[in-house]
């Protein structure tokens, strides 16, 4: 035990050089079934197991930079947490901030991951409120969710309801509170009232047609031309969206004349740019607010200038780290079980796929689009 100890010891000291002493290598991790106490010339100190990661030294391409290591016990503090994790999701952003491309992201070398759910495994002396096998989310997220067990001060963690679905639970606060955060930040929607938006097959963008139709909100909603658009419009509409459109659909002089009892939208959602970003704002009604969250053509947004002029258009934009670091972080938590309780109704649904931790480099395939159209990849611990 004294050599294993000594030996785990240095391996910690060395990632906390590289990492710094804030970083999620300090967290707790797997493979040994439970937590053990280790002695050492009269130093006692409760330690997590060992756990799997997975891990990258440098920014790249992460199905060339990302590797699966066994990571050394560290210490549980008497504020420490340590928490088995259960699943985690890999998002679009977990991979740019691999490649180095997204604007807040750890120093390397760092665990992947940001968001996902774990079970309480074991407790400093000094946390009260957890037990062990309580069911925890890192609200708000953290990063280095991909490893099996992480220690962490209690004050991170966020008690849910196990009848929660676990995929649900590991990725509730990226994409869901998103969607809710939009809808009530920037224009007071009453019920009755509707929304636009483009990219609407997304998962921000079924959550958004959810949770409105939850509020009695309507939507309209516009998808690109492409093989299947009319299952996807169908797939939409059984998910609660009152219109679906493709963008040629929408190549007509006046857009608004296909809305027939819908009220013109005060909100549009806008994560494509380009024409799809053009398409929301002829939805718009006087004063509106298109809310841009995201970019995939990678084209710039054109507003004309009658827009602004006659129309009095508002162009503003989200992003869900800026508001995660602002006061309105402890309103989190009550956003959070909020949503996992639309999830338990079965008001709230979209699609993943659970993989094995050991197939990881399979579902980061998947997620990176190497092998066609996938859903959202979890992985299961």
């Amino acid at each position: 035990e004294r050599g294993f100890w000594l030996m785990a010891s240095v391996r910690l000291a060395t990632l906390k050089a590289l990492h710094g002493p804030s970083s999620f290598f300090n967290l707790s991790k797997c493979l040994l079934p439970r937590t053990q106490t280790f002695t050492v010339r009269g130093f006692s100190a409760t330690m997590s197991p060992p756990s799997t990661g997975v891990v990258y030294e440098h920014h790249g391409p992460p199905d060339t930079v990302t590797r699966l290591i066994e990571l050394p016990p560290v210490e549980i503090k008497e504020k420490d947490v340590c928490v088995k994790m259960l699943a985690a999701p890999i998002n679009p952003s977990d991979i740019n901030r691999i490649e180095g491309v997204y604007p807040v992201r750890p120093q390397v070398p760092a665990v992947g991951g940001y968001e996902g759910v774990g079970e309480v495994h074991s407790l400093g002396s000094a946390v009260r409120g957890l037990s062990p096998g309580d069911w925890v989310i890192p609200s708000p997220p953290s990063f280095g969710t991909w490893q099996t067990y992480i220690a962490k001060e209690h004050s991170v963690w966020h008690k849910i309801d196990k009848n929660t679905p676990m995929e649900y639970a590991a990725t509730v606060t990226v994409n869901p509170l998103t969607a809710l955060r939009m809808l009530e930040d920037f224009v007071d929607l009453k019920s009755g009232d509707s929304i636009v938006q483009n990219g609407a097959t997304s998962i921000v963008g079924q959550c958004i047609i959810q949770i409105a139709r939850a509020q009695g909100i309507r939507s309209i909603n516009i998808i690109r031309d492409r093989v299947g658009s009319d299952e996807a419009k169908e797939k939409l509409k059984k998910l609660g969206a009152d219109e679906v459109y493709t963008e040629s659909q929408l190549e007509v002089k006046n857009v608004k004349g296909l809305l027939a009892n819908i009220p013109e939208p005060a909100l549009g959602f806008n994560c494509v740019g380009g024409n799809a970003a053009s398409l929301v704002l002829k939805f718009l009604r006087q004063g509106g607010t298109m809310v841009t969250y995201g970019g995939m053509s990678k084209k710039p947004i054109t507003v004309s200038t009658s827009s602004f002029i006659f129309k009095d258009l508002s162009l503003r934009g989200f992003w869900l780290q800026i508001w995660m670091n602002s006061d309105k972080a402890e309103e989190c938590r009550n956003m959070v079980d909020y949503l996992l309780g639309l999830v338990r109704e079965g008001k709230l649904t979209y699609e993943m796929e659970l993989v094995p931790f050991n197939d990881f480099h399979i579902a980061l395939d998947k997620a990176l689009g190497k092998l066609g159209s996938q859903p959202k990849q979890v992985i299961k611990f």
